[in-house]
């Protein structure tokens, strides 16, 4: 199809743009109203709302691409819709049905499909569903009416000098989540409680910070707010089990790869700190970055280099090339993986 959008597509950052259309629906009295396409970039919310003073809210992250073909697909969004309903019973939200969800996230692409990068330029639309609780609530209690909305925003590659290892530190300090909390919920009060400790590691030239499970501070949790993976010298691909870490699609994509496509036995299990000697290869993968490989942890006095600290692992390059191929149309998906959009 031809472009219409005029953008430098090839220098593409990571960053809002305001496109023509988003999507909007509201539940009310028990029920969600049929969702429609607006124009309108403003949310207009009751001052007491639920989701300003108690944090009632979720959100997603997913992607459209453009594949050689010049059509444009979307990679699993039937999990970001599961997850979001799992996030949804947690706070005690109205769930959005999974075909509400990817048949909203449909017309939000369609809408703006001119903003999907041209294939070859690493660039991607981003897709951001929304789903906070409204209304005149003042009582520590769940809303009675609720908002589920999707913009989108093209952006470029997340690595400008290609794939590249960098460092990060284990937080001594912080916890991303507690033992039984909402760890396991894309909720918003995460990733504000991750910005100071994630802050202090950008100031000590770090990427980001590694999380230790809050019960024990022991085994590595997350990686920012990412998940961590590691390659074993014995070709396993191994990745922290937890009922505190947010269950990444890329992380589950990638042990399914792992296993069927690279020969690899996925392991989900503990990754004690202590044990890091096993690894050959780590990095943190989620939406963004897909993949993010790190080259070195920093613990205390200690500095442990994994494969190295500018090259990347083969094991990592083999993962990332197969999934973003998978995602941009040039690697064969396994059954249901993708969605076309017409």
């Amino acid at each position: 199809m031809t472009m219409t959008a005029n953008l430098d597509w090839e220098n593409l950052g990571f960053s809002y743009m305001k496109l023509p259309y988003r999507y909007i629906a509201y539940y009310r009295n028990g029920q969600w109203e049929e969702g429609q396409l607006t124009e309108d970039a403003t949310l207009h919310l009751h001052e007491s709302s639920p989701c300003l003073h108690y944090g009632q809210q979720a959100f997603e992250g997913l992607k459209a691409y453009r594949t050689k073909d010049g059509s444009v697909q979307l990679f699993r969004p039937d999990k970001n819709a599961e997850r979001l309903q799992r996030t949804a019973d947690r706070l005690l939200m109205p769930q959005v049905s999974t075909e509400m969800f990817v048949d909203a996230v449909k017309q939000v692409v369609r809408a703006n499909e001119d903003y999907v990068p041209p294939y070859g330029t690493g660039g991607t639309l981003y897709i951001r569903p929304l789903l906070i609780g409204v209304g005149d609530i003042i009582g520590v209690k769940p809303a009675d009416e609720y908002i589920f909305t999707i913009f989108a925003m093209p952006v470029g590659n997340y690595f400008k000098g290609g794939l590249t290892p960098t460092n990060f530190i284990v937080s001594a300090d912080y916890d991303r989540a507690a033992p039984h909390g909402t760890g396991a919920a894309k909720v918003g009060g995460n990733y504000a409680a991750s910005l100071l400790p994630g802050k202090i590691a950008k100031d000590k030239q770090f990427s980001d910070v590694i999380y230790l499970d809050p019960a024990t501070h022991t085994k590595i949790e997350e990686v920012g707010s990412a998940n961590f993976f590691g390659i074993t010298k014995d070709r396993e691909f191994v990745t922290p089990l937890s009922p505190s870490i947010l269950p990444s699609i890329t992380k589950y994509s990638l042990l399914y790869l792992a296993e069927h496509r690279l020969g690899l036995k996925p392991v989900e299990g503990d990754v004690p700190l202590a044990e890091l000697d096993r690894f050959t290869e780590a990095g943190a993968c989620g939406t963004a970055a897909v993949i993010s490989p790190i080259g070195g942890i920093q613990h205390g006095n200690h500095f442990h280099v994994f494969y190295s600290e500018t090259e990347v692992g083969p094991v990592t390059r083999q993962l990332y090339d197969e999934l973003t191929g998978i995602q941009f149309g040039d690697v064969e998906a396994p059954e249901g993986w993708i969605v076309k959009v017409d």
